[in-house]
């Protein structure tokens, strides 16, 4: 049997407190902030800030304890809101967390916490969520008037039961995603040696001097005229880049005539590269499309392939990301680029390379249509499991 109930009912709801910069320290008791959990909800392994341990106990009701269902309250866009969530464990157990986190701690004589934290998953509660954000904002008493269906606790033990190993299938599959990724990095590095050192000694030159090394191009002003957009043309931006992959196949706004007019189409199989935002990140068109000046496009000479290039900067990013100079967003120019020295190993050396890379590709792409089903798996039971029926 179910019942309806305010989470007011059966969990305590608030948020936490986060330390000012002076009271930030490098050692001492743990703080537990956004970019301390993944996109999928994992605590990444490691605590980047702390604070003394006296300021830590006045706020000791706020501790993370095990089995508390974390939620991300305050993003720059609405959409974002409540878009991660985490359910604490023992890694996390004791830490502070700041005030990005509100946190919901079911009375477990009502609520198995697993539970509650599957529900705020679920489509129907994030919907339900979405109408209780305000600006770009979720409040404890907000999110207390939510009704969480309530079923008795061996039957909520049974539903986390089922849910925790759909949940695992797909961590499987991302961790099976995860190794596919370290592939190539790995067949780069005993092909051809760190690009760093360049070990084997091969003749080196400038990126500038191995292909067409050109920015995007988005001349008119403001950008976002509506004339601009809605015809055949696909455009690319920085997002769509470094979300790809390594392989852009799709897209999601398009130029018109006047769009085309005032940019350039490039062709399929052109290496897109970031420039501001994010950084260096890359991805291989896979159709014709336009993108602005925050993406440079690269088109090999004769001397380099495309997956060579394109695995090679997978090296440099980090160093590109973490010296980019910042204003308003980081940003690297176009000379920088073109004044990489890259090593040049022999063509068939670098064909062989691409077609082994070719393979992997397929697998990853195996490996991304199975996540994507468990994943539907997983949301569809989770739909089911917290239906009104």
């Amino acid at each position: 049997m179910t019942s309806f109930r305010p989470l007011a009912e059966v969990a305590d709801v608030f948020n936490g407190k986060t330390p000012s910069k002076a009271e930030q320290r490098t050692e001492g008791h743990p703080v537990l902030k956004i970019k301390d959990v993944s996109a999928v909800g994992d605590f990444k392994g490691k605590f980047e800030s702390f604070v003394d341990p006296t300021l830590a106990s006045k706020h000791q009701p706020r501790w993370i304890r095990s089995g508390d269902s974390l939620i991300l309250n305050a993003a720059h866009n609405a959409d974002y809101v409540a878009s991660k969530t985490f359910l604490a464990d023992a890694s996390v157990e004791g830490a502070l967390p700041t005030g990005e986190w509100l946190i919901v701690r079911t009375k477990p004589d009502l609520v198995v916490p697993a539970y509650l934290n599957f529900w705020l998953r679920s489509a129907g509660a994030r919907e339900a969520i979405k109408f209780v954000v305000k600006g770009i904002h979720l409040y404890p008493k907000d999110v207390a008037t939510l009704s969480l269906p309530v079923r008795p606790l061996p039957e909520q033990r049974r539903i986390v039961d089922l849910l925790s190993r759909a949940e695992g299938i797909v961590r499987l599959r991302r961790e099976a995603e995860k190794k596919a990724a370290e592939l190539i990095p790995a067949l780069f590095l005993d092909m051809f040696g760190s690009p760093a050192m360049n070990p084997k000694g091969w003749p080196t030159a400038f990126f500038g001097e191995v292909g067409v090394l050109d920015r995007g191009r988005s001349r008119h002003r403001p950008r976002d005229a509506k004339e601009l957009y809605g015809g055949p043309y696909p455009f690319i931006q920085t997002g769509d880049v470094a979300n790809s992959g390594g392989r852009i196949s799709r897209y999601t706004a398009t130029y018109s005539e006047a769009g085309l007019a005032q940019s350039r189409l490039w062709q399929k199989g052109t290496l897109c590269i970031t420039i501001a935002a994010n950084i260096a990140k890359t991805g291989v068109l896979e159709f014709d499309a336009c993108f602005p000046d925050s993406v440079v496009g690269f088109l090999p000479s004769d001397r380099v392939r495309t997956a060579y290039v394109q695995a090679w900067l997978g090296f440099l990013q980090p160093t590109l990301e973490a010296n980019a100079p910042q204003a308003a967003q980081k940003n690297i120019n176009l000379e920088i680029l073109r004044n990489l020295p890259i090593p040049v190993p022999p063509s068939a050396l670098q064909e062989s390379f691409e077609q082994r890379c070719d393979a992997v590709v397929s697998i990853q792409l195996q490996q991304s249509s199975a996540t994507a089903k468990a994943q539907a798996t997983l949301n569809a039971l989770l739909a089911q499991a917290f239906s009104a029926s």
